[in-house]
């Protein structure tokens, strides 16, 4: 899941040196937090939050692979 989220997030940002990603895992659930540059943020979350949404669904997809439900925390 980490790996995922770094591959999509480094191809749209502007700094993907400044893109770390971490993932823990509680219960039956995969959190993955997101930290981008602060001029980056406004890419990632998209207009109207569309780009956050969308891979927040690739990542319950790939979750659901696993049985597993999936969290997209995105942090300043």
């Amino acid at each position: 899941m980490k790996e995922l989220i770094e591959f999509i997030v480094g191809k749209m940002v502007d700094n993907p040196d400044a893109v770390a990603v971490t993932e823990r895992e509680e219960d039956n659930t995969i959190i993955v937090e997101l930290r981008v540059a602060r001029e980056d943020l406004g890419k990632v979350i998209g207009k109207q939050g569309r780009t956050a949404k969308a891979m927040r669904a690739v990542l319950a997809a790939a979750a659901g692979r696993l049985e597993k439900r999936s969290r997209l925390e995105i942090l300043e």
